[in-house]
């Protein structure tokens, strides 16, 4: 059975999902309209062999907000490592994607032993289009709030044709999302440059894309590949920015394949 819960940590209140124990543990980081549920499908799976940990971010779900000043990437990943040191965990395979994967990088900068192995997924060093992103997200939710930012931008974040349920599911949870919290979540990752952190990643690493994503298109994932030479590249075909919901048998097959190989 799957705990649903917040845990209080020395940053503060993090919600998260956690199934299974034992092992090396594996973290999932949601992106900027998401939160922890995204991964469900992935904690289902791995929780069967690891302890599978997906947490929302700072003011999303179950989390409270952390301090507005400094640097959103760094609180957000002062949360995570928070919430690894209330579940006892010191290291721990860390998945994230978009804006999850900018905050892996910010795990990995504060703390490279934490980070067994690095899953990239739909993310980049630096988004060339990062501000005009940003500025259009914040005036689109402005404008037509958070339930009309997700009708507008869900078809461009699935691959299309578009399986109705999931779709359904993407609205209903970017709906609900505090505008406050994704504002802070949209400046942690459109407005990243993580070009030097990438470079200095020496743990095992395995970068993700759908075919199709409009969103991070698949030339940002190969150009990490360029920064980051050691790491794997895997097209995930007939999906786009979200391939764990959108294709979840062929995400999580691939992803227990790079565990293994990392693992021995």
């Amino acid at each position: 059975m799957r705990a649903m819960k917040a845990i209080d940590t020395d940053w503060g209140r993090v919600g998260c999902s956690v199934e299974g124990e034992g092992g090396t543990a594996l973290l999932f980081l949601h992106g900027v309209g998401s939160d922890r549920s995204a991964w469900d499908g992935q904690l289902a799976r791995f929780g069967q062999e690891r302890m599978a940990i997906a947490i929302d971010m700072p003011g999303y779900g179950d989390s409270e907000f952390g301090p507005e000043e400094g640097s959103a990437r760094t609180e957000f990943a002062h949360a995570a490592m928070s919430l690894l040191d209330a579940l006892g965990v010191e290291r721990a395979h860390v998945c994230g994607l978009s804006l999850g994967g900018i905050i892996a990088f910010e795990m990995v900068r504060l703390a490279p032993e934490r980070v067994a192995s690095l899953v990239l997924a739909d993310t980049f060093a630096r988004h060339p289009e990062g501000q005009a992103i940003h500025d259009r997200s914040l005036a689109a939710a402005a404008s037509l709030g958070m339930a009309g930012l997700a009708d507008s931008r869900v078809d461009a974040l699935l691959a299309q044709p578009a399986d109705p349920v999931v779709r359904a599911s993407v609205v209903a949870t970017m709906a609900k999302i505090d505008p406050a919290a994704y504002a802070r979540a949209a400046e942690a990752v459109w407005l990243a440059d993580q070009h030097r952190v990438a470079a200095s990643v020496a743990c095992p690493t395995l970068i993700l894309y759908g075919s199709e994503d409009r969103i991070t298109p698949p030339e940002l994932s190969e150009e990490l590949k360029t920064i980051i030479p050691q790491a794997g590249l895997v097209e995930i075909a007939g999906a786009g920015h979200l391939p764990n919901l959108e294709r979840p048998d062929v995400f999580n097959r691939v992803l227990a394949a790079f565990l293994a190989e990392v693992e021995g």
